[in-house]
């Protein structure tokens, strides 16, 4: 009988996790991926030199990676694991029990019996972590620190250094050298990544390929109306448009970067998500691209149904699914494969309730179904495309069985040829080519995922508004006719932010916020418990953008776009107050208030430096705006370093107090509206003594009834700021109607 051809085609990303202008990274996906699957991955096919596949390296990983090894780059996760545990604050301590318990319970924590045992005690879901401290000793969070990056390096990694095995078998009691040694591991293991894979493709065992630079969704760069060729009655943003500049800017910086790292151009893409479109054709071909790879559905939609599955899931026509295609614009051609749907699901989300040897040969036993359905004198290309690292968290020992067992089965079985798929495509050129290529992505064929939705709609428009600001200052600066050459989205700007031109950097930041993972965790499709991070983190970007040029970001970009699922980072007023506005600490009069507490701002996104406020309080009265800050020590005695302590505004307009020496007898004050100074003398009240206490006029605040407000306080010194509270985003509320106090008595 005829073999079968069998393309595996991993794909291996991570979005762009870190702030370039603040050097801070909240995430460690990059790192415990790394240590894990990309390395794993790589030693699995070292393993069997007789393997051939094709593997997908996003240029947004790369970046991160080689930002580890060369850079001396950090995350969050990673600067509080190597915090001594006898070191860590309370803060350090809720962070550990809210985090470090972020992996698959049953395939990654269960096993090591010391974690599982801490895992159980936490009691996630039932009681806070901060509840939870008092269960835990210096010990056990030492444990916690180590056990969690233990769990994820690849047990491949165990078998091969002695070391690591050693400190797996003593599993528990952990010292600070044991814990260091892992961290250490860590790093050394991601310089492997890159060199594993450069030598995996220079022995001609694997093809390496590339995807647009930041992951966008590369249709909706070009035009978001072609997601209504699949939603013909989907909501789309304001702006419709594409960005035609951006698209091309992904493409070429990847192939750039993709051919300095290698040393020879991708010749393959995996364009984000599987999204594909006829009008992309022409860039991609223009760019040295030769073929593409997406899911059958969009082959079953660009055929009018004649490839596709009944209700049984039985492949229609299955010759004409299992061969590769020519897709055509122009004078451009490209090639393309078309994944098998399926049986890529089965490897990402079924195999793993399988043992490995039982789940490899089920595989097989598919090929093998697939071989005989088509014609013997046909060629059968099966493409099985998915992500590389996700699934194998979800598998019994990282899925390393599964793993030994499928490619020790597709080596040897006499039916079975791995390929690359592009070796595959020189040698067996596709006949066919699609009349049209269907706008849509790997997911139901269509964007769903990535726009339409109320929320992702509203993240597009804010990229829109963001970007249409930073073309207006490029503008400005073309008018000003100094020569300097603008660094426009044609310009090649270098894969990281750190160019001296502003321009450069934000637009960077505009790429990367184009990528399509800040989406995909909008809308009620996907959720995770890291939603609002992905939320800030999106708009962080944007705000950077402002915040290059010296001016404050829109108010809008402060509040949360995923509202479902908004975690509030303070509580609201539950009743009005009635303060007397002296300095004096008097706990009833601010019990129903709102509470800010800025302790735990270390385990959310602030920065690891200690600030100088403890608290801040809000609320109102029926005409009032009242706000108490609490500080680390007695508040006049806190102040007395600063200069100007402000309290400033940024919905419903820009507006702001400024208490100018606020901790010293010549204390002063003045309003500002739009940044110009207005007169309101005795129409605000301030109070400074053990506390700092504020009241004024809603109206000097232009805040009507049942209109959003979104406030800061910030500490500044030499005309620096010097702390803020929140360090990132604004505290946000509602100005109470005339049923407020009848509506919080029957809450």
């Amino acid at each position: 009988m005829a073999e079968v051809a069998l393309a595996f085609y991993w794909h291996q990303h991570q979005p762009y996790y870190p702030d370039d202008l603040t050097g801070e990274n909240p995430m460690p996906w990059v790192r415990l991926h790394g240590v894990k699957d990309y390395v794993g991955m790589a030693l699995h096919l070292l393993e069997f030199p007789e393997m051939r596949c094709t593997i997908n390296l996003v240029p947004s990983l790369l970046v991160q990676l080689t930002a580890y090894t060369e850079r001396g780059a950090s995350d969050h996760f990673l600067d509080i694991a190597r915090i001594p545990a006898k070191e860590l604050s309370q803060a350090d301590a809720v962070f550990l029990l809210d985090h470090f318990f972020m992996a698959a319970p049953d395939q990654m924590i269960r096993p090591w019996p010391r974690f599982w045992e801490l895992y159980q005690r936490r009691g996630l879901g039932k009681t806070s972590a901060h509840d939870a401290m008092r269960r835990y000793n210096e010990r056990d969070l030492r444990d916690l620190q180590t056990l969690y990056n233990l769990a994820w390096i690849h047990p491949l990694i165990f078998e091969c250094d002695p070391n690591l095995r050693h400190l797996r078998d003593k599993g528990k009691h952990y010292t600070e050298d044991d814990k260091k040694h892992v961290l250490d591991r860590h790093l050394e293991i991601l310089k492997q990544i890159i060199p594993l894979h450069r030598k995996l493709a220079e022995s001609g065992q694997v093809e390496l390929t590339t995807t647009p630079f930041y992951h966008p969704i590369l249709p909706l760069l070009f035009d978001k109306r072609l997601a209504k060729e699949a939603m013909p009655d989907g909501k789309l943003p304001r702006y419709t448009g594409g960005y035609l500049d951006d698209a091309e800017t992904h493409v070429r910086r990847s192939v750039q970067f993709h051919s300095e790292f290698f040393g020879l151009p991708p010749r393959g893409m995996w364009p984000a998500e599987g999204s594909v479109c006829q009008p992309m054709i022409p860039l991609l071909a223009k760019h040295g691209i030769r073929w593409i790879a997406t899911d059958e559905g969009i082959l079953s939609q660009s055929t009018q149904g004649f490839v596709g599955r009944d209700h049984q899931g039985l492949v229609r026509n299955p010759s004409h699914l299992y061969r590769p295609y020519k897709v055509r614009e122009g004078e451009h051609e490209l090639g393309i494969v078309f994944r098998d749907h399926a049986l890529s699901d089965m490897i990402g989300f079924h195999y793993q309730r399988s043992t490995g040897a039982d789940a490899a040969h089920d595989f097989v036993r598919h090929l093998h179904g697939i071989r005989a359905a088509i014609p013997a004198d046909e060629p059968a290309l099966v493409s099985v495309i998915l992500d590389g690292e996700n699934c194998w968290e979800h598998y019994a020992d990282g899925g390393v069985t599964f793993l030994r067992s499928l490619y020790q089965l597709c080596t040897t079985d006499k039916q079975i040829r791995t390929v690359k798929i592009g070796e595959y495509l020189e040698n067996n050129p596709p006949r066919d080519t699609l009349p049209h290529l269907f706008a849509g992505s790997w997911i139901h064929h269509n964007f769903a995922i990535w726009i339409g939705h109320e929320e992702d709609n509203s993240a597009w428009d804010l990229l829109h508004k963001t970007r249409e600001y930073l073309k207006g200052k490029e503008g400005e600066k073309g008018r000003q006719g100094d020569g300097e050459k603008l660094p426009g989205p044609l310009s090649p700007a270098p894969p990281l932010s750190h160019s001296p031109s502003p321009f450069a950097r934000a637009f960077e930041e505009i790429y990367i916020a184009e990528g399509s993972d800040w989406f995909w965790w909008y809308g009620d499709d996907h959720s995770s418990a890291q939603d609002a991070l992905f939320d800030y983190l999106f708009r962080k970007h944007l705000q950077n953008v402002y915040t290059l040029f010296g001016d404050q970001p829109p108010a809008e970009l402060g509040r949360p776009i995923k509202k479902h699922v908004q975690r509030l980072m303070h509580t609201l007023p539950m009743m009005y107050l009635d303060i007397k506005v002296d300095g004096r600490e008097t706990f009833f009069e601010w019990s129903n208030a709102g509470r800010y507490r800025c302790v735990s701002e270390r385990g959310t996104m602030g920065s690891n430096t200690p600030g100088s406020f403890s608290d801040i309080y809000f609320g109102f009265g029926r005409s009032q705006f009242f706000v108490r800050i609490d500080f680390d020590q007695v508040a006049r005695l806190a102040l007395q370093v600063f200069d100007v302590l402000r309290i400033a505004f940024e919905e419903p307009t820009p507006c702001e107090l400024r208490i100018f020496h606020p901790g010293k007898a010549m204390q002063n004050c003045t309003w500002y509206a739009r940044g110009e100074p207005i007169d309101a003398a005795g129409r605000i009240a301030i109070g400074i003594d053990r506390i700092a206490e504020c009241s004024i006029p809603f109206d000097l605040i232009g805040a009507a009834e049942k209109q959003h407000v979104q406030f800061y306080v910030e500490l500044m010194e030499n005309q620096q700021s010097r702390d803020r509270a929140p360090r990132v985003g604004n505290i946000a509320f509602e100005r109470p109607g005339a049923d407020f106090e009848s509506r919080m008595w029957d809450v």
